[in-house]
């Protein structure tokens, strides 16, 4: 099975929940505020270990990025700072 056909699952989170490390698997419970404003389970991200750090350093070159482009935008209207962009091409 290729990536083209693996089932794609979007899950909203604002933040981390849990963590854990089993038999050479990350599972990371993602969370979100719930209707009362309390966290609750959002989903499970599981990942091999000896993935975890390019996933990390990949998340944190995203943040630079993020960061870049709001300091790119915010001397010229810092109260207008753009709704979505993207990176990589997309």
């Amino acid at each position: 099975m290729d990536n083209q056909t693996l089932p794609a699952t979007t899950i909203f989170t604002d933040g981390l929940l849990d963590a854990s490390v089993q038999h050479g698997v990350v599972r990371l419970t993602l969370g979100r505020l719930g209707a009362d404003n309390k966290p609750v389970p959002a989903g499970l991200l599981v990942v091999p270990l000896v993935q975890l750090a390019g996933l990390t350093q990949g998340l944190g070159r995203l943040m630079q990025q993020i960061e870049a482009k709001i300091k790119e935008t915010a001397p010229a209207a810092a109260e207008t700072l753009p709704d979505s962009f993207t990176f990589g091409g997309r």
